[in-house]
This record gives C-alpha cells, structure tokens and sequence, in this order.
C-alpha cells in the first residue's frame, strides 16, 4: 500500500468505528507554554483530559504533524545516522474521552492491524503494564487478559515504568499503556533469535508501532498519583513506521514517505543513496547515506514550520528551526558537496507529496521555499565567515591541538558546528580537546536550565467542575468568584501566583494581542493583575501576593486606558492588513503580530521592499476607513464554513474550532477572538513609523494609533522649531538644508583632495624612513592622516615595489586603525598575510579586523595601545 492509501485506511476504519475525524493541529503552539511545538498526537487534546473544555465527540481520530526536538523528547541528533528516528513524524491516533476503554482500544487496534492491513500476526508482539507496587499502581490485568484473546502469552511482554507507563509531564494526566511491536526481519533472523528478546532494545527492525495509552491517574506535583474522575483512551501509531512495515522495507527512508525526497536530492547532487538493505557499504557511502537522511528529514520539519507560521530566527521556536535548517545544510556542505544552496528545492516535492492532506504545505509552498533558500544562502556565507575565523584559531594555536573552548566559541557564537570543525581541522592536521568542548556545552545547558527552571505547585480548587468563562467582549468590570489557585516559582520571574475566575472580563494574551492588566478588589483589599494568559483553556490571571481570603466576593477590574490603547491597535491592524493586500497584492497574508498598547508590529508575506509611495497609500486607505466611521460588526459562535463563506480571512498556523467569531469593519472580515474598538473613528488617526526585512519574503511594519500618534506629531514639529532655530529661522526651511548638504559635500572633496596631497608629500619622508629586515623593506609608523589617506599613502608607497611591508597606524575621533600593506610578491614568496598582522596586532588597541593577504585593517577603542602595536610589528619580518 501507498502511504496515502495507509492514512485513508487508518482514518476510514475509525471513522466506522463512529469517530469524529479532525484535521492536524498547527505543528507549532500558540496556546501552551509548556510547549514549543506540537510533540505528540494528544497534546491539541490536553485541556479535555485535564477537565477544562468539552470535545466535539467523545470519539476522535487523526493524524498528527509532531515535531521532536526539543526539551524531554528530543530525537534530533539520532536524525541520520539510524533508519527510525526523525524531527518530524506523523502520529496517527484514536481517542476516547470518558466513553471507551481498554476492551475497545485493544481489539480494535488488533483489528485494523491484521484485519485490514492483514499484517503478519506471528511478527507482532504486545506489552502491558507490569505495575509498580511504590506507586501502589497494580499489574495491568485486565489488558493481559484482553491480549490473551488474540495472542499467546509468549508474546505478551511485561513493561516496566520506564516502557508502560506514559506521563504528559512531570504533572498531569497519565496512567499505564499496551504497546504493539512488530518484527520485520528476516525469516532466517526469526528462527535465529526470538523477537521478544529485541522488544524495547533499540532494535532497527524490531520496533513499536502502536501504544495505546489508559488515562486513569493525575500525577500531582509530589509526584503522587490520584484517580482521574474519567477513564479516557490515548493512542499513537507512527505513520512512518506503519509504511516501513507495510511495504515490506527494514527503514522508513525506504519508503514512499521519503524516497520521492532522495530521488530529488540524487538528481541534484548526483550521488547515489544506497538502501538499508545492502548491508556491506563503505564508510564513504555510509556518510552519504547518513547526509541524505539528514536532508530528507529536516526538510519536512522546516517546511511544515514555516508553512504553519514559525520562520526562522535567533531566539525560542524559531531558533529550533533555524538549528534544524542549518544541520542539514551542513551536511550537504560537507559531505554531499553542495556550496550553494539546494534544499528549497525540494519542497516542491513535499507539496506534491503530502499537499491533498496538508493543503498548508501547497498554499504556502512559494514563501516557504523562499525563506528557505534565503536562510540557506545566509548560513552558507556563515560558513565562509567560520573557515575565516578557524584559520584565525589555527594560527594563534601552539602545537596541533585547539583548545575546545575556541571551538565552543565558533559553535556557540556563529552557529558552527563541532564536527564540521573537527573534519576541518583534521584535514589541516590538527585536533581539538573534545573535553573541554563538552565541559562549556555542559555549562551553557546548566545555564540554559537554571534560566528556565520553573516549578509548579497543584491546583488548589475551590469550586468543582468546569465553570469558567470569558466575559470581556461586553464587560471591563465584573463580580466574580475565584475558582482555583496556584503558585509558580520560576528563576526569570520569581514566585508567582496564578488565578482562575468564574467569569473573567480580562482578556487573555493570544493572537498577537497581549493579556490585560488590571485588578481584583474586595472589601478589604486590591491585588494588580500583572498579565492574563491562556493555558489548556483556563484564564489565568497573574498576581504577586494572593487575596488574604480566597472565598471573598471580588470585582474584576480590568484597566480600561490600556484595554482601549490596545482595541485602537488591533483594530488598525485588520484595516492595515486589508490595506496591504489592496495596494501590494492579494498574495499577502499575516504571518505574525503584535498587539499591546503603545504600538501594532506586523509581519506579513512580500517580496520585495515596500515603497515610501506604497506605505503612503496604505496609511491613506486606513485613515480613509476611520473617517468613514465604520462600525464594528461582530458574529459569535459563527460556522466556519459560513464566516468563510463571508469572505473571512483565516490564518495559517492558527487553529480553529467548528464555530468561530468574525469581526468586520467594512470589507475587512477576520477570524479574531481579540478585543476591537466599537467603531473606526475611535481610532482617530493612523501612521506607520517603521517598514523593514524580518526574514526572506517576510516584510514588518510597525505603526501606532491614537494619543501615540499625537505625540508622534507633536514630536516632529518640535524637531523642526529646532531645526529652523539651529538655522537661525530661513525663511524656506528645505532649501536651507539642501543647501547645507551642499556645501558639505563641497567641503568634504576639498578635504578629500588636501588629505591626498599630504598623502603625496609624506611619501618621500617616510620613503627615507624605510629600514631593511631580513630583505624586507619595512616601516611601522603612526601617519597623521585618516583611514582613507592611509590606505592610498600605502598603495602609493606600494607602487612598483615588490618588498615592502608597512604598518600604519591612524586615529579619527579617539578611535585608532591599523593598516597593513605587503607587495604581492612577499606574499607569495614568503607567505606573509596582512589579515593575520592585523588580527595580531589590533589586541594592543582592543579591536580586530581582517582583509586580503596583501592589504587589511583593523579597528579598535584603546589609542594608547599604538605605540606597543607598532614597536610588535617588527617581529613579522624578524
């Protein structure tokens, strides 16, 4: 079977089963902080299995995006070099929220295996909970006895925690699981060794392909377990694993998942991926084998990333992706050859591939092929940039072994990888002390941990059931009652203390907009609501103390000057956003934003600079908006087929439910759950102040509305009195500066010209200044010229000379310049390289620099240092 054919039957049979099928939630999170991206099929459900939302159907089906590579399950660095392992994978799963348990889970999962995929049954192997007496959790009975009915006991294995025990977190829901392994190897390999020996032994070809988890417990934050008030049902089966078992291969790189992938990468480079069937390959090849991998695997990460709104960068998510991205292009580099870029090119394939069930991967493609191709070509001169700076470290080495810090320095500071370091080195004859390289990496990661520590208390729960609600599109102001409490001690923000209310007006961050603040007051007290944020569907209200009595009737006052600064931006942003597509195109789209109340930022897809005569016109299409006085009309509980019927836009990466809330002001219509003004004019004016690149084919533009942009006016105005004062008031104040302009740039060539001059005049005086070293003709002086007067005294002194080597040194506004010149021919001849004189000599003034072997510079901030740095330099020629 196809792969496509594996995921329609897998769907199908649950659908029989009466399972609602949902689509795949965004591979990244928006809503959970406890998590960077979607790492397993249950973690869209969490906030039904911990009680706080209802589902659509207490029987779901779907498959998963999930992305490993990142906190507690990380598999990014066995990525290539086994058949199994990826970042990202698709997890097919069934759930069973409160309805069916173990006996349907089980038979079910027996069914489809052997029934439907008719899978050999003498090749499969189960496991049950084996209990844990500590934890007073007993043997899983009822699960061996349910497997008994389909499989001898031989083939049931007893797992312990570690195998059959599965836990959202160190909190949360959790509780035992049944696992289904199957063995693919080798009749001859069967009869050899017994496959229930490989069971959970890191086996290639012995491997899980289904665990079906029972949700029975809550693991409190003592670590205790507490029955859950539901039994619920969490299973996960890997798609890939299922093809690799299904199309008769011993890896999932031999499958149809991935092979379309390595065909294109073997037409790009021309090399050959050899399969995991040929068992005898040389070490060339196996690197080859294990690039590929790499690529093919890391792509679909990236890609699906991108294509759900994560772009690359330098911090969190986006940092991730960026490593992901960079790996794979490294190993292209290095062992695949490929100088340029070259992996956007796939994505063509992906789309292809898997586009009729992620359309997100077909209607991004163009943007996320951009991105990629840029982020290649960027890390590709990184690399040069390194190759560089590693040259650098060579030099300066005594013996053949670097220090393992330097090289942290090149991983840490430029994204250089330690291997590729290594392979460099070594063929350059030289090693590096690995220990020291993992002693800083070890530190980073202590410092890393220590800086994100977080611990967490268990809910104190004053009133049962899932009764909280949002009440802030109607109301800044409410009573209320809190419904539970806890405490949060993280090393960033020390102890604090989250709140849930009955009926909260506060809005919650999300959707670019962020949470509001406010207060709680009673009687007898007030307590600040710093920040309001979402988590698994509960409201929680940040606060630095707790109310001295929990069971007091409250007020819920959110502050209305911030709300409403806030409203002003966020509706400006859906008039910007319909502006941007009437004057740029319909190809924009949303990529990011932020909401709060000093100013909108927002990212959206386009490729190329927008004009000053662009920005003019979207600032004018918004203005014209909030003059005609729009008036907010918002839909609630709105189904999605028919807000998008209405001509909504949605965005991608977000997730939404069956029902949604549309907002419109005119001809923009948005799926938005964020808070607006009542009507455009309240906005009163709109001016953007900054337009600029965030990544390859992703534009920003950041803006403000209201009292900001009073300020904003009143600021330039007084700009201008300054300038006229300052211009002892012209009568035309631009024809003023114009003129000022230029008669600088006169004054400037003036200046240009006598600079060349004296560079000429002092060309005879240093001439006789030169001194013979080692049949060098060399000087190192300090010149009273600038940077530029410099470097042409040095090429006219160079001029039909074939052994000069010369240092000047120059200093412009307290700040010092080496310049290094040597005729080509000492270069050659004796393998003098001005970058490195520089580089060694710009420690005396506290700086660095660098060029071409013949001529370089460089800069620094101590003056005093000259004279140290000149009376050095000698010793190059010694």
């Amino acid at each position: 079977m196809k792969s496509q054919d594996i995921r329609k039957a897998y769907l199908q049979f649950f659908e029989s089963k009466n399972h609602l099928i949902v689509p795949s939630a965004p591979i990244v999170l928006k809503d959970d902080p406890t998590l960077m991206f979607n790492n397993s099929g249950m973690a869209q459900f969490k906030e039904f299995f911990l009680g706080n939302g209802t589902p659509k159907s207490p029987r779901i089906a779907d498959t998963q995006k999930c992305l490993r590579v990142s906190g507690k399950h990380n598999d990014l660095e066995d990525v290539g070099f086994d058949t199994y392992h990826h970042t990202m994978f698709e997890m097919l799963g069934n759930w069973s929220f409160g309805d069916y348990f173990k006996k349907e889970a089980l038979a079910w999962a027996w069914e489809f295996l052997t029934e439907v995929l008719k899978l050999d049954k003498d090749r499969l192997y189960v496991s049950v909970f084996e209990g844990n007496p500590a934890e007073n959790v007993p043997f899983d009975q009822e699960a061996f006895d349910i497997w008994k009915q389909y499989v001898s006991e031989d083939r049931i294995i007893l797992g312990n925690k570690k195998d059959n025990f599965w836990e959202m977190g160190d909190q949360g829901p959790c509780g035992p699981c049944s696992e289904i392994h199957i063995d693919l190897r080798t009749d001859a390999e069967r009869a050899a060794v017994s496959g229930r020996s490989l069971v959970n032994a890191d086996h290639p070809q012995v491997v899980e392909i289904w665990n079906n988890v029972f949700m029975e417990f809550n693991r409190k934050a003592d670590g205790s377990l507490e029955k859950l008030p539901a039994q619920h049902v969490d299973t996960g089966m890997g798609f890939e694993r299922l093809c690799m078992a299904m199309q008769g291969v011993t890896s999932n790189y031999d499958t149809d998942v991935f092979t379309p992938l390595i065909q294109k990468v073997e037409n790009i480079t021309g090399l050959k991926y050899t399969s995991n069937e040929i068992k005898s390959i040389s070490e060339e090849q196996n690197k080859i084998n294990i690039a590929i991998r790499v690529i093919v695997d890391h792509v679909r990460a990236v890609a699906f990333a991108i294509a759900d709104g994560q772009l690359p960068s330098n911090t969190g998510a986006g940092y991730v992706i960026r490593r992901i991205l960079r790996r794979a292009i490294r190993y292209g580099f290095t062992f695949l050859n490929q100088k340029e870029a070259f992996i956007h090119q796939l994505v063509t394939v992906l789309a292809d591939q898997m586009g009729e069930f992620f359309p997100e991967i077909r209607s991004q493609q163009h943007l996320v092929t951009n991105v990629i191709k840029e982020e290649e070509a960027s890390f590709l001169r990184t690399l040069e940039q390194g190759l560089q700076l590693l040259d650098k470290v060579v030099a300066e080495t005594a013996g053949k072994e670097v220090k393992g810090e330097k090289v942290f320095e090149l991983y840490d500071t430029f994204g250089f990888p330690k291997d590729l370091t290594a392979l460099i080195l070594k063929e350059k004859g030289y090693s590096f002390n690995e220990a020291e390289f993992d002693s800083e990496l070890a530190k980073q990661k202590a410092r890393s941990r220590a800086a994100s520590e977080v611990t967490t208390d268990d809910w104190k729960v004053f009133v049962e059931g899932n009764v909280e609600s949002f009440v802030g599109y109607d109301q800044t102001e409410n009573e209320v009652k809190i419904t539970r409490i806890r405490k949060v001690d993280s090393k960033k923000d020390g102890v604090l203390y989250q709140i849930v209310l009955d009926a909260t007006p506060f809005y919650p961050e999300g959707g670019g907009q962020v949470g509001d603040k406010g207060s709680l007051v009673s009687a007898n007290e007030v307590i600040e609501i710093i920040d309001t944020k979402k988590e698994n569907n509960l409201i929680l209200h940040f606060t630095k103390k707790l109310p001295e009595n929990v069971n007091a009737a409250f007020v819920a006052k959110v502050n209305n000057d911030l709300r409403t600064a806030t409203s002003k931006n966020h509706s400006a942003t859906h008039l910007m956003h319909l502006a941007l597509r009437s004057v740029l195109g319909t190809h924009v789209e949303q990529k990011g934003s932020l909401v709060n109340p000093n100013y909108l930022r927002f990212d959206f897809s386009h490729f190329a600079k927008v004009t000053d005569a662009e920005l003019r016109q979207v600032e004018d299409f918004v203005n014209a908006r909030i003059a005609e006085q729009l008036a907010l009309v918002e839909y609630r509980n709105l189904p999605i087929q028919e807000a998008m019927a209405k001509g909504a836009m949605a965005l991608f990466g977000e997730k939404y439910g069956d029902t949604v809330r549309m907002i419109e002001f005119g001809e923009s219509r948005e799926l938005c759950g964020g808070i607006h003004v009542k009507n455009t004019a309240d906005i009163w004016h709109f001016k953007i102040v900054s337009e600029g690149a965030v990544a390859a084919g992703i534009r920003r533009v950041e803006a403000i509305t209201g009292s900001a942009v009073a300020d904003f006016f009143a600021q330039q105005e007084a700009a201008l009195t300054q300038i006229k004062e300052t211009l002892k008031n012209p009568q035309d104040t631009l024809k003023a500066v114009v003129s000022l302009q230029d008669e600088n740039a006169k004054l400037k060539k003036q200046i240009e010209q006598l600079l060349k001059d004296k560079a000429k005049n002092l060309k005879g005086e240093l001439a006789s200044q030169l001194q013979t070293v080692n049949g060098v003709r060399f000087l190192a002086t300090q010149v009273d010229l600038d940077a530029n007067g410099a470097k042409d005294l040095a090429y006219e002194m160079g001029q039909n000379q074939t052994d000069l080597f010369l240092v000047f040194a120059t200093v412009t506004d307290d700040k010092p310049m080496l310049t290094c010149y040597i005729s080509k021919e000492l270069v050659d001849s004796k393998g003098f390289n001005a970058g490195q004189v520089v580089r060694e000599l710009g420690k005396y003034i506290q700086g660095g620099g660098g060029g071409q072997p013949f001529f370089a510079t460089a800069g620094g901030k101590h003056a005093a240092g000259i004279p140290e740095a000149l009376e050095k330099a000698i010793a190059f020629v010694q």
